[in-house]
């Protein structure tokens, strides 16, 4: 996805830009981290994105500047280990409620 916004603080560099932007990533992987008991269905319902989506949007940087990564490989970046063993210590059955809400909230394809 192209940059488009100005930033808010042009004297910085582009380096600059990168390495906050890459530790606020890292934070935030961190903290997803620490909630896994917030479940992938309950972002999608509140914030339209998940741990899912970060995986993608992070192979699809790696893929467009030609470095191949496996979905497998993206999802154990974001998860922090092999998504079934994620899914195994964490996931749990969504209720009737949250699974009706993301139907009337996914994403379009």
């Amino acid at each position: 996805m192209p940059d488009t916004k100005a930033s808010p603080m042009p004297d910085l560099t582009a380096e600059q830009r990168t390495e906050f932007e890459a530790a606020a990533f890292r934070r935030l992987l961190a903290h997803l981290d620490e909630r896994s008991d917030v479940q992938n269905i309950d972002l999608m319902n509140l914030a339209g994105f998940c741990r899912n989506c970060l995986s993608n949007w992070y192979r699809d940087a790696a893929e467009a500047s030609g470095q191949p990564l496996t979905k497998e490989q993206s999802r154990e970046i974001v998860y922090g280990m092999p998504y079934d063993e994620w899914r195994e210590k964490h996931q749990r059955e969504a209720s009737a409620d949250k699974q009706a809400a993301f139907a009337t909230n996914r994403p379009k394809p």
